[in-house]
Formats: structure tokens, C-alpha cells, sequence
């Protein structure tokens, strides 16, 4: 596109504050020295620092107390993933690490792109983090600041980003209308492409402001060290909320997306009472291999007390349902957008669910569907014969 061609044109560096690392493994001043700006790479920083933003409101005080109260305890994650409290702490701390090391390897990639060397294998700084939990005020509202300040620039390079799509259909109208054969007065012309020009003009001004006041302009070694201090504040917090890194003993169920095809019919299924036969072979067909297996010699010896009523049996299944269906709804959502706020953590979904403990979770409520069924089905019969007579 046109404008994303004159995006992407050699900019001038500029001076910026620059650091040097000190004798105790800190970044301290040193004099300025050239830094080449972000330019065409401001929307790859953008994305990082909003990853940085998730996992540092995931960090917030309120945040953590609402997982370990609400989420943990949960219904679903002590059946599904584990009833130990320092188990689930274990996975969380897993989890956690794990954005963090996504985050982390793009601050590496952006520092290695620095023209000043001292930004070069962040990696090895990294990795000197890991075991800190000593709590540190001062860097923490210093890096409450500092992400606050890279997400008003966040906002401005999202504005920016949006701005060059309209700058583009301005050139693109503009060389359309001088370039176009039409039968159109002279005059009347002339007139439609100096207005055209001149919206050309204003948007080509718009887009340069906003380039001076995103991440457009801003210098990476600018905005590595902020990452820096930000991410010795993440590493920190991590200790402290979640403890030490640790090797989760439960077996995590690798996910299938198979198990959520009929966790996500069975709401339908049990309010209806009734399953058309083109429902019923989709059901089955979608069902995991051991499922499959296990359901005929299931249904054979399992029984349910013939004065269950349908709707005692539906509470029996709507019991499990209320805390299965959301996991399946957290996996799919999930899945399709990836963490960011606003997004249930992983432990709420089925990605560490035992694999063992989830297939039979579905494998009992397929037992009380079959049930419930059969006792409509009983019901509409009794019903026929009645009408008979």
C-alpha cells in the first residue's frame, strides 16, 4: 500500500539517555549516545508491551487474591485438575513463567537489534532474575509508571496504525482521480481533486503528528530499558505470589479438542430431553477414542433407579455441566485470542485438566443423557398408549 510504502523509508536516529551496565549486574546513566528509532517495528513493540500489561495485571494485588480465593477453589479445577492448593500453586507458577518467557524473548529480540551492545543477549541478565523475590518498592512504582506511560504510547501507535489504513485510500483516491478517464467537466474536476489533495494533505499531517508522539519515534534502546526494569519487577512478583519455580507432578491432559464438541452439546441435549438421530451419531462420532470404547460396556452396567424423574436427572447432569461447560467455553476462547486481559487463565480451562479424570467427567454425563432419553422417550410412549385407550 502507499502508505505503508512511505512507512517503511530510512529514518534519521536521533540521541537518547543511554545506560551501561554496573558492577552489581544494575543499568545505570551514562552519556547519550545514537539509538535507531522503532519506525516500521512500533506495532511488533506495541504487541509486546500489551503482553507485558497482561501479565502485570494478572500481578495486581486484587488480582492474585481473586485467583487464589475464587479461581483455585473452583469447582471445576479441583475435579478436572487438581484438589491440592500447592499443586494448582505450582502449575499457576508454571503458567506464569511461561508469558513471562514469551515476554522476555521478544525484549532479547528487540535488544539484540540495538545499536548499543550493553542491550546485546538480555537472555544472560534474564536468567540472573529468575530466582530473585526480594520485594522492592521503589522498582515496583517504577514500573507501574513506566508501563503506563508505554501504553499511552500503545494507544497512540494503535491510532497511528489505523490512521495509515486511511492515509493509504487517500492516496490511492488522490492518483485514482488524476489518473482517471471519466467525462466529467474540467472545472468540475479540477474542483474534486483539489479537495481530495487537500484531505491528502491534512490526513499526510495527521499521520506525522501521531508518528511523533507513538513509538514511531521513540528509539529502542528507549523502550528496552523500560522493558528491563519491568521485567526484573515481573520476576520478582512471581517468586512472591506464586513461590519458586517448580515441576507440576499431575498428568496434564494435552488438549483434544474432541472433548469439546460434546461438552458443548450436552446443554442443548438436556434441556430438549430429546436427541435427533443425526445429533446422536455426531455425538458419538466426535467422541474420543477411549470414550468411544468405554461407552457400550458403561452403558450395560451402569443403572439408574427407575423413580428418577427426568427432571432429577437433569439436575444431576446441570450439576456438572454448570462448571464443565465454562472450562470447555475458557479452552475454546482461549484457543482463538490467547492470553490477554480479560481472559481466563489456563488452570481455567481444560489445558491442565487430567486427561483420565475429564474423559470420564464426559463419559458419566453421556451415561445420564442415554438415561434421560430413555426416559422421555418412555414418557412419549406411556403417553401414546394412554391417548389409545
Amino acid at each position: 500500500m502507499a502508505g505503508f510504502g512511505k512507512a517503511v523509508e530510512i529514518l534519521d536516529t536521533l540521541g537518547c539517555l543511554m545506560t551501561t551496565l554496573s558492577s552489581d549486574g544494575g543499568f545505570v546513566s551514562r552519556t547519550k549516545t545514537k539509538g535507531c528509532k522503532i519506525s516500521i517495528l512500533a506495532f511488533e513493540v506495541a504487541n509486546t508491551i500489551l503482553k507485558g500489561a497482561s501479565i502485570m495485571q494478572s500481578l495486581s494485588e486484587d488480582t492474585v487474591t481473586y485467583f487464589k480465593q475464587v479461581v483455585l477453589p473452583s469447582e471445576g479445577v479441583q475435579n478436572l485438575v487438581s484438589s491440592e492448593m500447592s499443586e494448582l500453586m505450582r502449575i499457576a507458577a508454571n503458567d506464569k513463567r511461561e508469558e513471562l518467557k514469551i515476554f522476555s524473548q521478544e525484549i532479547v529480540r528487540f535488544g539484540n537489534r540495538c545499536k548499543d551492545p550493553q542491550w546485546h543477549n538480555l537472555d544472560r541478565y534474564f536468567v540472573k532474575l529468575e530466582s530473585e523475590n526480594a520485594p522492592q518498592k521503589q522498582l515496583k512504582e517504577t514500573s507501574i509508571a513506566e508501563m503506563q506511560k508505554l501504553m499511552s504510547l500503545v494507544q497512540r501507535t494503535t491510532d497511528l496504525y489505523h490512521e495509515l489504513h486511511a492515509l493509504d485510500r487517500f492516496e490511492q483516491e488522490y492518483f485514482s482521480r488524476i489518473n482517471g478517464k471519466g467525462h466529467t467537466d474540467r472545472i468540475e474536476k479540477g474542483g474534486n481533486i483539489q479537495i481530495v489533495k487537500l484531505e491528502l494533505k491534512t490526513q499526510s499531517s495527521y499521520v506525522k503528528s501521531l508518528k511523533k508522539r507513538s513509538l514511531w519515534s521513540k528509539t529502542l534502546e528507549e523502550v528496552v530499558e523500560k522493558f528491563v526494569d519491568i521485567m526484573h519487577y515481573l520476576h520478582v512478583e512471581i517468586n512472591n505470589d506464586f513461590g519458586s519455580s517448580g515441576t507440576s507432578t499431575a498428568q496434564l491432559f494435552v488438549l483434544n479438542q474432541s472433548i469439546l464438541f460434546p461438552a458443548d452439546r450436552f446443554n442443548a441435549f438436556v434441556d430438549g430431553g430429546y436427541v435427533p438421530s443425526n445429533s446422536r451419531d455426531a455425538l458419538y462420532q466426535g467422541l474420543p477414542p477411549r470414550i468411544k470404547s468405554a461407552l457400550p460396556n458403561k452403558l450395560r452396567t451402569t443403572s439408574v433407579p427407575q423413580e428418577l424423574t427426568i427432571d432429577q436427572i437433569r439436575a444431576r447432569m446441570e450439576k456438572t455441566l454448570k462448571w464443565l461447560i465454562p472450562m470447555a467455553v475458557n479452552t475454546t476462547w482461549t484457543e482463538r485470542v490467547g492470553r490477554r486481559p480479560g481472559v481466563a487463565d489456563r488452570i481455567e480451562t481444560l489445558y491442565h485438566a487430567d486427561k483420565a479424570r475429564t474423559e470420564d467427567c464426559i463419559l458419566e454425563l453421556l451415561v445420564w443423557l442415554h438415561h434421560l432419553v430413555s426416559q422421555s422417550n418412555r414418557l412419549a410412549m406411556q403417553k401414546v398408549t394412554d391417548q389409545c385407550i
